[in-house]
């Protein structure tokens, strides 16, 4: 199956004193760094966030406007990237010193970078996407039944729809994703256990193993 990644990296960690969730370590990885294991596969992936430091090679890089404006300016500014433009309309592949391409893939994989057990749940969104090819994308279903959609799989042409929509209804800026996501033809997936599992708290990264000590 032909998808995109867009992962988010940005937010102010608020309840983590402001320390940045993508340099957090889990298993000896950093979150960021087992965010894009879990891309594997995808055509093209951009970081969404602050300078992420060294990335693999031809991983895309892009802010959404302004600064901690929150996932759906996040995704809004991914998928201008994986266009080949920043939010400012200017030429971002070519700015990191790549050949601009000339589409993009129909699906894209949304993630954000605070799940480090995330990769279970990809190739079940991909395959349940691939079995409903007539839907406009799946999110993750945690064990205990909340949604995740900063852990799901889309349809770029309609979430594109939908940004364009709550752009002019109401800006993207801290606009909910649930918001965002209300009117897409969504499959709601129950995923492997723990996959959906974030860091917002201390707490949280005691749970889950995470390593408060920074690289």
């Amino acid at each position: 199956m032909d998808f995109d990644a867009v992962v988010l990296a940005g937010g102010k960690s608020s309840r983590l004193g402001g320390v940045p969730k993508a340099h957090l370590k889990y298993d000896g990885a950093t979150l960021l760094q087992r965010a894009l294991a879990a891309t594997r596969g995808a055509r093209r992936v951009v970081v969404v966030g602050p300078d992420p430091g060294t990335l693999p090679d031809g991983t895309l890089t892009a802010r959404e406007d302004p600064p901690f404006a929150g996932p759906a300016a996040a995704i809004a500014a991914g998928l201008l990237a994986l266009e080949g433009q920043d939010s400012e309309g200017q030429d971002s592949e070519a700015r990191h010193g790549q050949s601009p391409s000339p589409s993009h893939a129909a699906w894209v994989l949304v993630m954000a970078c605070d799940m480090p057990l995330a990769a279970a749940a990809v190739p079940v969104l991909l395959r349940e996407v691939s079995a409903h090819a007539e839907s406009e994308g799946a999110l993750s279903i945690s064990s205990d039944g909340r949604k995740q959609p900063l852990l799901g799989i889309y349809r770029v042409s309609a979430l594109q729809r939908e940004l364009q929509a709550v752009s002019e209804e109401e800006g993207l800026a801290n606009a909910a994703v649930f918001r965002l996501l209300a009117r897409l033809d969504l499959l709601a997936v129950p995923v492997p256990e723990g996959s959906t599992d974030d860091v917002d708290t201390w707490d949280d990264a005691a749970a889950l193993g995470v390593d408060g000590d920074l690289p």
